[in-house]
């Protein structure tokens, strides 16, 4: 294991100073309304923070919702999502019904069978009567169940196109709901899913990481250049990393600045190996304005992980992913630290701050 040695420096409780602005504004604790206030807090959208503080400390929530949709898609997806999800009972709902109309239809045509064959062994029927009885019966019956069996067929056929057609929506609002909108990468809410699913099975921890990241002088970079050059280099590292992957490897946005990678299916030495070829990639890839020739770079990366069988649970292996980032930073920058035992523990951000 690599070991990286953090100074003794003091670093501000990031979730007690949110949960007191919070608290301050009568704000209701709540994800979404937590997730405004991080975002503001840690300045990575100087004009988001601007609006928030302007609502004072009588902010209703449709305000900070309206701030929410603005900054952060996401917000509405659960609404959308809720939406498709009742198109969809409705379709089962109607479907149900049509077969409920089957099962009758049936449960007539077997009763008008029966009412045949009561006819048939009658001893006080002549032959001609039972047959012409028979005959009568059988063809209206027979007929109407056709019909209304093709009738049927029909129904359930535009139904079923009808339930597909709003799954393919549903799966589309949920794909936009855990999407980063700046990045295109998966946000927090998904990145939130997949690090609890880690703990769902003892099976594949051993060979489970996670990795996150940070770039290095990112504040510097806004300053210097503005934020819509910031956002830029974002969506380019973000995309830069997305390449230096494996499709199975989930690669959020976590927040401002951070990226988060949940690699399944390795070692710790290979785990190594994929942060170390996203730090060198980045380290060598040019930032430049190709109209004005305006260097933005270098741009570098700091990376730190842990294995997921080196903690009880997604809280605990957050903490010492975020520790191992905090010890690369401290270390002088663009390079990659693993957990050790030891390492300081009293500035690691909680994950629960993230969850939503």
């Amino acid at each position: 294991m690599n070991t990286a040695v953090a100074q003794k420096v003091q670093v501000p409780d990031i979730a007690a100073q949110v949960t007191y602005a919070m608290r301050i504004m009568n704000v209701s604790p709540i994800p979404r309304n937590y997730e405004l206030f991080y975002e503001a807090y840690i300045g990575s959208n100087p004009k988001l923070t601007r609006e928030l503080a302007a609502l004072g400390n009588k902010a209703s929530q449709e305000e900070l919702d309206e701030i929410g949709a603005q900054y952060f898609g996401h917000h509405h997806g659960a609404t959308s999502i809720d939406g498709v999800q009742l198109k969809i009972a409705s379709e089962l709902e109607s479907l149900l019904r049509l077969l409920k109309q089957e099962q009758t239809s049936l449960e007539s045509y077997n009763k008008l069978l029966d009412e045949t064959f009561v006819r048939i062994t009658a001893k006080n029927s002549t032959s001609v009567d039972i047959i012409k009885g028979v005959i009568n019966v059988l063809t209206q019956a027979t007929g109407d169940t056709i019909t209304q069996g093709k009738e049927m067929v029909e129904n359930v056929t535009q139904k079923s196109r009808e339930m597909e057609n709003v799954r393919k929506e549903l799966d589309e609002y949920k794909r936009i709901a855990n999407t980063d909108s700046l990045t295109q990468l998966s946000n927090r809410r998904a990145f939130d899913d997949r690090l609890s699913a880690i703990y769902n099975s003892t099976m594949s921890r051993n060979v489970t990481a996670l990795i996150l990241a940070d770039i290095d002088h990112f504040k510097k970079i806004n300053d210097t250049y503005g934020h819509p050059v910031g956002d830029k280099i974002l969506a380019s590292v973000g995309s830069l990393i997305r390449a230096h992957v494996r499709k199975d490897i989930l690669v959020a946005r976590t927040g401002g600045e951070e990226f988060a990678m949940i690699v399944e299916g390795n070692t710790e030495e290979e785990v190594m190996g994929i942060a170390e070829r996203i730090r060198a990639a980045l380290e060598s890839t040019p930032f430049k304005n190709s109209k004005t020739g305006v260097n933005y770079g270098p741009i570098t990366i700091s990376l730190g992980f842990c294995m997921a069988s080196w903690a009880e649970g997604p809280g605990e292996l957050y903490s010492k992913a975020d520790i191992a980032l905090y010890c690369a930073k401290n270390g002088g920058r663009n390079r990659v630290v693993v957990f050790e035992d030891g390492m300081k523990k009293d500035f690691a951000k909680s994950w629960l701050i993230y969850r939503k």
